[in-house]
């Protein structure tokens, strides 16, 4: 992986931000891990955020997610404030999470697990089942004709009705990201979806992104692998103990010597 992929859409201006944080403070105890950092997120980009070991991004995800809450601070995102929402409430907005070690429910099938992703199912209530069967029926079938797609298009469709758990890892982060899309996100932030996968499979985990986003999908990305970062991103913020220590272009925060200072002196 070498050749950055160009954006298919420009960064815009500070006014089509889909993401917006200012401020965020959490700590744990007498460890402030988050300490007033601010990310900005554009529609359409790939925006990554990286750091050394401990500087707080998984915190900041955490945060972003409302995972956890912050001590201080806000996030908007779409232009509104989702500091007082749960976190499924978010992704019903149109932002959604995955995680560094991906989490599939093991005892459902691969098709299983990308059929609960679906929102709004008329079959999901008791009384609308009833009144509504044929349109139960026919969303039931849609649902799992865009399942299936989804599944062949990141190369599991021979596994749908396998077990989710004897999936490798990184086959089950395609299937939490294909499991993410079945929801009609705007926004899905990416927790090393590098991590613990072979190189092989790094790549089209790259291409499927890269594709996702051309269909107009925005992503934030925590990855420890320089060369994903670099060769996805239109934009990176780096966060150091805690703080914002720069953000740029991956070419100029490739020659950011605060950042070179930062790894080398967690290294």
């Amino acid at each position: 992986m070498s050749d950055r992929i160009t954006p298919a859409e420009n960064l815009g201006s500070p006014e089509s931000s889909l993401l917006l944080a200012q401020g965020l403070s959490k700590s744990f105890g007498g460890l402030r891990a988050v300490d007033h950092a601010d990310i900005v997120v554009k529609e359409g980009s790939i925006t990554g955020l990286i750091g050394p070991n401990g500087a707080g991004k998984t915190t900041l995800f955490n945060l972003l997610s409302n995972f956890i809450r912050p001590d201080q601070g806000e996030v908007l995102f779409n232009g509104d404030s989702i500091g007082q929402l749960a976190p499924h409430q978010i992704a019903l907005r149109g932002s959604v999470r995955t995680f560094q070690v991906a989490k599939v429910l093991s005892r459902l099938t691969v098709l299983e697990n990308m059929l609960l992703a679906d929102q709004h199912q008329t079959g999901e209530k008791f009384l609308p089942r009833l009144i509504n069967f044929r349109r139960v029926q026919k969303e039931e079938r849609a649902n799992r004709e865009k399942a299936m797609a989804m599944l062949e298009s990141v190369g599991l469709g021979a596994k749908a009705q396998d077990y989710a758990g004897a999936l490798s890892g990184g086959q089950r982060k395609l299937l939490e990201m294909a499991r993410a899309l079945m929801s009609n996100p705007k926004l899905i932030l990416l927790d090393e979806p590098a991590a613990g996968v072979n190189p092989t499979l790094i790549g089209q985990i790259c291409e499927h992104i890269v594709n996702w986003n051309r269909q107009g999908i925005t992503f934030l990305v925590i990855e420890h692998n320089m060369d994903v970062i670099m060769t996805l991103c239109h934009h990176v913020w780096v966060l150091a103990e805690g703080r914002n220590l720069a953000d740029g272009t991956p070419e100029q925060i490739q020659s950011d010597p605060r950042v070179l200072e930062a790894y080398l002196g967690d290294s």
